[in-house]
C-alpha cells in the first residue's frame, strides 16, 4: 500500500496547542469498526463501553524532559539534543541539532557545567552516543536542566511538566508521552475500577520511531525503529485470566497495542512475563491477537499511528470518521480529544 492512502486534510486551527484545564473534559469519537457507526460523546462516557471482567491497559512510562540545550565545549556553538534511550548508566543514544556540529570526540556543556558530555559515536539521521558527565544524582540535574520534548506540531509553552505526563506515569524512560492516557484521572480510574473491571500496567518507552516522519513512497519500505517494552508476571497473568472468562481487553494508545500485540506474537498467542525491544509495525491488513477495542488520539497524516488504528478498523473507515471529526471541530494530536474503537 501507498502512503499516501493514509493521508487526510486538517486545518491548522484544529491542531491542540495546549492542554485542556481537566483531563477528562477531552471529547470522544465512539467508531464502530464492524457497522461504521459513529458516536460524539465526551470522555467520561467511556465507562458506558465497559463492563465488569473486561480489562484496561495502560502505558505507564513516564516522559523524561529529554531536550536539553548546550554549548560546544570547544568553539561555543548552540546545540540541542534529545535523550531518546539509555544505552549504559551513563551513555545515551540521542538526536542532535544540528546533528554536522557533533562529531565523535566533541564535548558539550550543559547549563552552568553540572552536565557535561562528549559524543562517542555517530550514526545516522542526526543520532548520536553522548556519555554524560555530571555531579550529584543524573535525573534530578536533568529535571533541572531539561525540557519536555513536545511535538514539532506544538508552538505553545507548556507551563507545567506533569501536564505532559499521565497521572499514573511511573517508569522514567520515554521521548514522547503516551498521549492516549493522557485523558485519564486518577478519580475516573477509581470509578472504572469500582466497576469490576480490571487495570493493568505495561511500559513502553517512546523512542526515536514518534519523531520521524515515514518517508517510504510504500508500508513495505519503511523501517521501525525498536523500543523497549516490559509486561510483568502479575500483568501476564491478569490478562491471561481475562481471556479465559470471555472478558476485552481495551487498549489505552498504540503503544500499549504494540506491546501487546508483540508478546502475543511471541509467545504462541499468551500473555507472558516479558522485556525487550520491539518493532513491530502494524498496517493493514493484520489479525490482532490481543486488543478487542482501542482508545487512542487523532493522529497524523501518513504516520504509523494512522496505519495501526486502520488496521484495527479498515482505512477507509477510519479516514471516515477523521473526515467526520474535522466536520465536528475535534482537537488533534498529542493535546487533542480521544477515539474509541468498538
Amino acid at each position: 500500500m501507498k502512503i499516501d492512502d493514509f493521508d487526510f486534510e486538517l486545518p491548522d486551527e484544529l491542531i491542540a496547542q495546549t492542554p485542556l484545564k481537566d483531563r477528562s473534559a477531552s471529547r470522544l469519537l465512539v467508531l464502530n469498526r464492524k457497522t461504521g457507526e459513529i458516536q460524539h460523546k465526551y470522555f467520561p462516557s467511556i465507562k458506558s463501553h465497559l463492563s465488569p471482567g473486561d480489562c484496561l491497559v495502560l502505558n505507564d512510562t513516564r516522559v523524561l524532559p529529554a531536550r536539553l540545550y548546550g554549548t560546544k565545549k570547544d568553539t561555543k556553538a548552540n546545540v540541542e539534543i534529545l535523550l531518546l534511550h539509555q544505552q549504559e548508566k551513563d551513555r545515551w543514544e540521542v538526536l542532535v541539532k544540528p546533528a554536522k556540529k557533533v562529531k565523535q570526540g566533541t564535548g558539550l556543556i550543559f547549563g552552568d557545567g553540572r552536565l557535561k558530555a562528549i559524543c562517542t559515536e555517530e550514526k545516522k539521521h542526526g543520532g548520536r552516543v553522548l556519555e554524560f558527565s555530571y555531579e550529584g544524582i543524573f535525573y534530578e540535574v536533568l529535571d533541572e536542566l531539561g525540557e519536555m520534548p513536545l511535538p514539532p506540531y506544538i508552538k505553545e509553552q507548556l507551563p507545567e511538566k506533569e501536564r505532559y505526563q499521565t497521572v499514573f506515569a511511573k517508569e522514567e524512560g520515554s521521548a514522547a508521552a503516551p498521549t492516549a492516557g493522557l485523558h485519564f484521572t486518577k478519580a475516573l480510574l477509581d470509578e472504572i475500577k469500582d466497576m469490576g473491571v480490571r487495570i493493568v500496567f505495561i511500559t513502553l518507552h517512546v523512542g526515536l520511531g514518534t519523531f520521524r516522519p515515514v518517508s517510504a513512497e510504500t508500508i513495505e519500505e519503511h523501517n521501525m525503529h525498536a523500543e523497549f517494552f516490559h509486561m510483568s508476571k502479575g500483568a501476564a497473568d491478569i490478562l491471561n485470566k481475562v481471556k479465559e472468562n470471555g472478558g476485552k481487553i481495551f487498549s489505552v494508545g498504540t503503544t500499549s497495542t504494540r506491546t501487546l500485540e508483540t508478546i502475543m506474537r511471541d509467545n504462541e498467542g499468551i500473555f507472558t512475563e516479558s522485556t525487550g525491544w520491539t518493532d513491530i509495525f502494524i498496517y493493514p491488513p493484520y489479525e490482532f491477537k490481543a486488543v478487542d477495542a482501542l482508545i487512542t488520539n487523532f493522529h497524523l497524516p501518513k504516520s504509523t499511528l494512522i496505519m495501526l488504528v486502520s488496521a484495527l478498523a479498515d482505512r477507509k473507515t477510519v479516514l471516515h470518521a477523521y473526515e467526520e471529526a474535522v466536520k465536528e471541530r475535534y482537537r488533534f494530536f498529542s493535546f487533542g480529544d480521544a477515539m474509541l474503537i468498538l
